[in-house]
């Protein structure tokens, strides 16, 4: 409650400083932002009651509450340096590719050992939360299956081992896997995004930071 508290407070004092500094480019990307974030977990609500999410929507709804939010930060820093419209551009799609990296690898430590992370597994199955390892191994197998894994998801109260059934679905069907390759994917549009700036050591270190993104362990 505290932590929800100090970030609404620091939220309008950045909305006071933009406005009394007159940088209104600013203010306008970050309201633009709690609109995507908000928006996006109204979706994510809407269809994890239905549990119907398939990858384009999941992709839809990790751009808005996360990625959105990042793209936004890195482009309102570009604005304050006085940065040119194509070098805004860049950042931004470099931010975007960025959160969705960030957001597939929190989800898919969700079906990994927790010996690697040191914290429990299985979160997001236990709040109704389809991403994509579940998403996908489930449009790889039949309709019979599919009812029988979806039917795990909708109980109210699940089981350890209904929790454990589902990680080892999504693994067996190559769940993990493919968010794997997703994840990638979207790390090196973000880096082939900040080829537009020339090599210097702040270039670098969002080439680290993209690479750090996909290889961190908690």
């Amino acid at each position: 409650k505290i932590a929800v508290l100090v970030g609404d407070y620091l939220l309008s004092r950045g909305l006071l400083l933009a406005i009394e500094t007159n940088e209104f480019e600013l203010l306008r990307n970050m309201s633009n932002a709690v609109k995507e974030m908000s928006e996006g977990e109204l979706i994510q609500i809407e269809r994890s009651r239905k549990m119907n999410i398939d990858e384009e929507t999941y992709y839809e709804i990790i751009r808005k509450k996360t990625a959105t939010l990042i793209a936004s930060c890195l482009v309102n820093g570009a604005q304050s340096a006085g940065a040119s419209q194509e070098a805004k551009d860049n950042i931004f799609h470099y931010g975007i590719n960025l959160g969705m990296a960030f957001q597939i690898k929190d989800d898919i430590f969700d079906y990994q050992s927790k010996g690697i992370l040191g914290k429990p597994i299985g979160n997001d199955i236990k709040e109704n939360k389809l991403t994509l390892p579940i998403i996908y191994a489930l449009s790889k197998v039949g309709k019979n299956e599919r009812k029988t894994v979806l039917g795990l998801l909708r109980k109210s109260k699940r089981s350890a081992k209904a929790v454990e059934e589902v990680i080892n679905f999504a693994n067996k069907h190559n769940g993990v896997d493919y968010a794997i390759e997703k994840m990638n994917e979207f790390r090196d549009k973000a880096k082939k995004s900040l080829e537009f700036f020339p090599k210097s050591p702040y270039r670098e270190s969002l080439e680290m930071m993209a690479d750090f993104i996909v290889e961190r362990k908690s």
